[in-house]
């Protein structure tokens, strides 16, 4: 198995990577899915945030309104960090759990948008960044993602910056390009994880 992370500013398009990471065969755990998952109506991580945060979180329908949360922490990094520290060790858990289950020959990628932030880098056998600039991301935060610049800017100064992630990264995936070279990009990325895995395969069995 070869565990990779992946990662990437918010706006630099690493859902679209994961995607076709997928197509080629890869094993995803995404932290942010997961994230959402433990935090569902009647979980204990929901609790949790209730109890920091306060009632005012919660939606109509008893779910996490997670509009209204990320207007508190992403401009309060005191509040980010408790809301972290509930959710991270929740993720961390389950990431473990699919993990576990995936097949020994396994690719498995790790989708996590904060990994420069939280140090994680060692937990994987290599890290794979999605990188484009700043002025991409904010133009598809805004444009794609209907947010205010100024709730998009917030949200990028709120993670590492660009030299940060890219002072982690074993692969380095450009995506300030069309899509058609961004998928030839990615395959050359996944022929390279699938040689890798073998390799470390064979270096177990020996």
């Amino acid at each position: 198995m070869l565990k990779v992370g992946l990662t990437g500013g918010i706006g630099a398009g690493k859902s679209e990577v994961s995607r076709l990471l997928v197509a080629c065969g890869a094993v995803l755990i995404d932290a942010d899915r997961i994230a959402r998952e433990v935090v569902a109506p009647g979980t204990p991580g929901l609790a949790a945030v209730v109890a920091a945060f306060g009632e005012e979180v919660l939606a109509a329908d008893g779910g996490l309104d997670r509009p209204r949360l990320g207007s508190i922490v992403f401009s309060d990094p005191a509040k980010l960090a408790v809301l972290n520290s509930i959710v991270h060790p929740l993720v961390g858990a389950r990431s473990r759990e699919l993990e576990a289950a995936a097949a020994e020959d396994a690719v498995v990628v790790h989708d996590v948008p904060l990994l420069a932030e939280n140090g994680v880098a060692p937990l994987y056998d290599l890290v794979v960044v999605v990188d484009a600039a700043p002025e991409t991301q904010l133009d598809r935060l805004v444009r794609l993602r209907g947010m205010t610049e100024e709730d998009a800017r917030a949200r990028m100064a709120a993670q590492a910056t660009r030299e940060e992630r890219l002072r982690i990264a074993d692969l380095v995936i450009d995506n300030d390009v069309p899509l058609e070279r961004l998928e030839q990009r990615v395959r050359e990325v996944w022929a390279d994880l699938v040689r890798r895995a073998r390799g470390s395969r064979t270096a177990s069995a020996e």
